[in-house]
């Protein structure tokens, strides 16, 4: 995976001034477009199209500095008007590129990245690897910000609004892996842009020939190879430092990678304040 992302980083280098086809590059280096973005996201800790962003600016700036008229460098890096430029500029540097030109700066570089394989790992992950068949998710979902670290206020209060016999009528529900009263998180940014939105459910896993009460929300799943990662420790901290360390650990030493699908946490023991917990993280992969 590290010396994917490194090409990734060279193509996106030989691309400043035009498009990216990250469908292809994807296919030529063997793996997909949806996992080489969350993988980038996980590992850089930014989107990958914030950091092709900065990194046009980056280069950008240098021209504007040398005194190229600004629709001509707004042009040279895919933009249709100086406007638009403009605003991309500011976003980056935090001032105009005429003020740039003038007094040559403010900048804010963004520095040309390179991934490395550090040795970490001294900690063994409580993995296991299931083949599941098609199950269906049911429960009361909502759409929410997506927040990477810390207590998401926005699923707490949707949590929170359920009335208290309702958490035990889908628990009830619950027939199969995984078991317990699920928190899954689907239709999420590849990217994994903080602040962008999912659909986040509260809810259990029932098998596919299962009836789903009228009045919940239903995410069918089909059918293949799940990771599940076991914690235990602070919550959500620990489940959080999971997650990380899936991206960081995990898969680069293992022929899987991700594939579209939600994302499932299930808890399995906490505290009765919910400042500790043991949870499973259950990801969806596939053979890379």
């Amino acid at each position: 995976m590290i010396t994917e992302l490194n090409r990734l980083i060279d193509l996106v280098e030989s691309h400043l001034s035009d498009e990216i086809d990250l469908a292809r590059l994807s296919a030529d280096l063997g793996t997909t477009e949806y996992h080489l973005r969350r993988m980038f996201s996980s590992l850089a800790g930014m989107p990958l199209s914030d950091y092709v962003r900065r990194r046009r600016m980056t280069v950008a700036a240098t021209d504007i500095v040398a005194g190229d008229p600004a629709l001509d460098v707004a042009v040279r890096y895919g933009y249709g008007s100086a406007e638009a430029f403009g605003r991309a500029f500011r976003a980056v540097h935090g001032s105009r590129p005429a003020d740039v030109r003038t007094h040559g700066g403010p900048l804010r570089s963004q520095p040309r990245l390179r991934f490395r394989l550090t040795v970490e790992g001294s900690s063994p992950m409580d993995t296991r690897i299931t083949d599941r068949p098609a199950v269906r998710l049911v429960g009361h979902a909502a759409r929410v910000p997506l927040i990477h670290e810390g207590v998401n206020p926005h699923i707490q209060a949707h949590v929170a609004s359920l009335p208290a016999d309702e958490h035990a009528r889908l628990k009830a529900l619950g027939n199969t892996e995984p078991a317990g009263l699920l928190q899954v998180s689907t239709d999420v940014d590849p990217d994994y842009t903080e602040g962008s939105e999912l659909t986040y459910l509260h809810g259990v896993a029932v098998d596919a020939g299962t009836h789903a009460p009228e009045d919940l929300d239903v995410i069918e799943v089909p059918a293949g190879a799940w990771v599940v990662f076991r914690s235990s420790g602070a919550y959500p901290a620990v489940l959080q430092e999971t997650y990380a360390a899936s991206a960081t650990e995990w898969f680069p030493s293992n022929p899987w990678r991700l594939r579209p699908g939600p994302s499932i946490v299930a808890v399995l023991e906490r505290a009765d304040d919910f400042s500790t917990a043991t949870t499973e993280l259950w990801l969806p992969v596939e053979r890379a």
